[in-house]
């Protein structure tokens, strides 16, 4: 983990005790070194800076209702044990927490009652008589505490005071980059699972949609006994099997689903030409920007759109034709997908947020998404459904 803009401190900081240990744990926090062991370690030298007799370093959970000890120094072996968690709003440690300061506590009854009463006493009330609890911050945000635990008569002079809070602001910054490390760690894992439902998807969904739609004819022809309607169509399953098993297993070898070699122009037309026999649908495609240029990611996102629309009007529309247009228009790369089916009730054609149950538009528009540009679905000025995905010219070929 690397930081900047580490927080300011006064000036006087570089000329007081301790201002050593500040720059050796900026040193720490920016060489990436593990914050929880950086919070365990930093401990020892900061309780001998304050004169404490022991110390402890709490992290504010998620629900802002706990605080869980990390590292302690000093604590005796009871103590520590019932100091793994504290409620945020207890004490000293929640005055400081909520209240976004440092806190002085001469009261040190409530800590023993927390642990259960120390047995004899030699800890909160002999040892300890006053508790300081300093926030772990960045821009008004407490992620949590750490805590000095001193012998009667003992307080760090304000220079020190100073150089606690210090401290503090630099490994509330520390925590605060860990966060934001796991949530972007979070997100990209959720981007990688999506990607790699929409490669599977498009990898096997249209082979096993050929593969439902020839089982019933390959039914009839058994029930009528037409041996060579029959045989035609095993052979047509038995292709579409390999190919989803071939499909499959390039998906788990790359992730990612295959695009034929010669390009995204040329395989849309192969995709044209097979469709009818595959599909019993007349395909029309019409190639208006032939010397089209992009790059392989952009190859591969358009040619699954495409792929994946086309097979929907398939399985769904009931049409009689289909068209396929490539064109370049008004600085706009644009791939649009006809039919003169039965159309959609147009009010409840599911849109950008409505994902639940439409797998397969969900999986284009995020490719949409990736290409910078968008997918529109809509009626056909003649009947039918129209398809469109369009993305900037500007963007070919990055």
């Amino acid at each position: 983990m690397r930081i900047s803009n580490l927080p300011a401190t006064d000036a006087a900081l570089h000329t007081v005790p301790g201002a050593g240990l500040l720059a050796e744990i900026t040193a720490d926090l920016a060489s990436g070194h593990d914050l929880a062991d950086l919070l365990r370690r930093f401990l020892e030298p900061v309780v001998r800076l304050a004169g404490a007799q022991a110390g402890a370093v709490r992290a504010l959970s998620d629900d802002g209702l706990a605080l869980r000890l990390i590292g302690q120094v000093g604590l005796p072996e009871r103590v520590a044990g019932h100091e793994q968690v504290v409620n945020s709003q207890c004490g000293v440690c929640g005055e400081a927490a909520w209240e976004h300061r440092s806190a002085w506590s001469a009261d040190v009854q409530s800590c023993n009652a927390h642990c259960g009463g120390d047995d004899d006493g030699s800890f909160f009330g002999g040892g300890c008589r006053r508790v300081l609890a300093v926030p772990l911050q960045r821009r008004e945000r407490v992620l949590g505490v750490y805590n000095l635990f001193f012998g009667p008569g003992v307080e760090p002079s304000a220079e020190v005071q100073t150089m606690l809070r210090a401290i503090g602001d630099l490994l509330g910054l520390a925590m605060d980059n860990a966060r934001l490390e796991r949530e972007n760690l979070q997100a990209m894992i959720v981007a990688e699972r999506q990607a790699m439902a929409a490669e599977v998807h498009d990898a096997v969904a249209q082979s096993l949609a050929y593969i439902k739609m020839r089982m019933p004819l390959l039914q009839e022809a058994i029930e009528v006994c037409d041996q060579p309607r029959a045989a035609a169509y095993v052979d047509d399953v038995r292709r579409a099997t390999s190919e989803a098993h071939a499909s499959l297993r390039e998906v788990l070898a790359h992730f990612r689903a295959p695009v034929p070699q010669r390009g995204l122009l040329p395989a849309l037309a192969d995709l044209a030409d097979h469709f009818p026999e595959r599909f019993g649908l007349p395909l029309r495609y019409q190639n208006q920007a032939p010397r089209l240029t992009l790059s392989a990611d952009q190859e591969a996102q358009a040619f699954h759109i495409v792929q994946e629309a086309l097979a929907n009007v398939a399985r769904h529309a009931q049409a009689r034709h289909a068209w396929l247009t490539v064109a370049v228009r008004d600085g706009e790369i644009g791939f649009t997908i006809d039919d003169d089916g039965l159309g959609a009730d147009w009010s409840h054609v599911p849109g950008p947020t409505d994902d639940v149950g439409h797998h397969g538009l969900q999986i284009m528009r995020e490719r949409a998404r990736r290409l910078g540009g968008h997918l529109d679905i809509g009626p056909r000025a003649e009947g039918g459904t129209r398809v469109h995905l369009g993305f900037p010219a500007s963007a070919a070929g990055r």
